[in-house]
């Protein structure tokens, strides 16, 4: 098994050490080339055999040299990957320092040691039958039927975990040969049992 870890290992590493020599000499490449110089004879210059031996001129005084023009962009492949990587590192969210991380985390565990604490507060599931209270909007509201249920049992308050509905109708519904009118019989909710603290 450890002969085939080596193995794997000295095969990545090959490549490892392969790609880093190419991308060193991609890196390389564009700083230390030298544009081709044209053959001189194509110029229409004469070699120094050809050429006849030239009078010696005047001294003349030297010019400084005008400064050199402003870099031109090369529009090459390495120039557009540079672009290329600014680009994405102002796209990519800002990386947070140490200090920020550790406070981050430190808010994290706060929070989920409250919820703990929350959740280790003794709590019962009872079962029973209260009524849920008509809301104002005529929704039934079976938050405080299930705090009657709970405090019927001998606890503070409790969560609705499971509800009942009922029709209640007036006695005149059971009448032979009457029809039943929109107003004989309403829907009741009950909760049923409770998650009590």
């Amino acid at each position: 098994m450890l002969d085939r870890i080596d193995i794997l290992f000295r095969s990545f590493a090959a490549q490892v050490a392969t790609a880093g020599l190419a991308l060193s000499m991609l890196m390389i490449a564009p700083v230390a080339s030298w544009p081709q110089a044209v053959p001189p004879s194509s110029l229409g210059v004469q070699s120094p055999a050809q050429q006849p031996v030239p009078e010696q001129p005047a001294p003349q005084q030297i010019e400084p040299a005008p400064p050199p023009a402003a870099r031109e962009e090369n529009p090459g492949l390495i120039n557009e990957m540079g672009k290329l990587f600014e680009k994405s590192l102002a796209i990519l969210p800002k990386m947070k320092s140490p200090g920020e991380t550790i406070d981050d985390l430190n808010a994290r565990a706060k929070d989920a040691g409250e919820s703990l604490s929350n959740m280790a507060k003794p709590s019962l599931m009872v079962t029973g039958r209260a009524a849920c209270v008509v809301a104002t909007n005529g929704a039934p509201d079976c938050k405080a039927g299930a705090d009657r249920l709970c405090q019927s049992k001998g606890y503070k308050e409790g969560k609705s975990l499971d509800t009942d509905a009922a029709e209640k109708c007036s006695p005149k519904v059971f009448l032979p040969g009457r029809k039943r009118e929109p107003g004989d019989c309403k829907t009741e909710n009950y909760v049923i049992r409770a998650l009590c603290q």
